[in-house]
């Protein structure tokens, strides 16, 4: 149960959960729908490229809100912290080939939805590790508590639209 110093983080931890089960689901979706895809519906296009702007949102949010937040109190995490940051580099890098091939997708009847499926099945992959190692290491920071963040005047879990790579 969450205490009134615990309480706040503890529901980041949840939020934090949360959303990482929303991107799972919605990337099982993608990829669920890659197999189906009949020109020239471009639903799978646009459902690959909303997931993108999703993850990427909210790795942004993580590492502008959340995590320099956490750092700032909790200045022994700076080095789990800054190998989840790595994560959201390399997810980065997938989820730009990602965009190259269904923008290539979009534009040739005959596109190779194989090669976009190989990516999002690395993408699961480096995601699902990446999810589970935050989930334990920041989750459990969280729902231990951080003295000070009832002091935290902005939000730190944002999610809004992906500043451009």
């Amino acid at each position: 149960m969450a205490s009134p110093v615990t309480g706040r983080t503890a529901a980041l931890s949840l939020q934090l959960s949360q959303a990482h089960r929303e991107l799972r689901r919605r990337l099982a979706n993608v990829r669920t729908a890659l197999g189906r895809r009949h020109l020239p519906d471009d639903a799978l296009l646009t459902h690959c490229l909303a997931f993108c702007t999703a993850l990427t949102s909210h790795h942004q949010g993580e590492d502008e809100g959340l995590f320099a937040a956490l750092v700032r109190e909790r200045p022994d995490l700076a080095p789990t912290v800054a190998k989840l940051v790595e994560d959201h580099g390399l997810i980065t890098g997938i989820l730009a080939r990602v965009r190259e091939l269904t923008d290539e997708a979009a534009t040739r009847p005959h596109a190779d939805l194989a090669a976009i499926g190989r990516e999002l099945d690395g993408l699961a992959a480096v995601m699902e590790s990446h999810f589970r190692y935050e989930e334990r290491a920041i989750g459990a920071a969280l729902d231990a508590g951080v003295q000070d963040a009832g002091t935290w005047r902005e939000p730190v879990l944002r999610f809004r639209a992906p500043k451009a790579p």
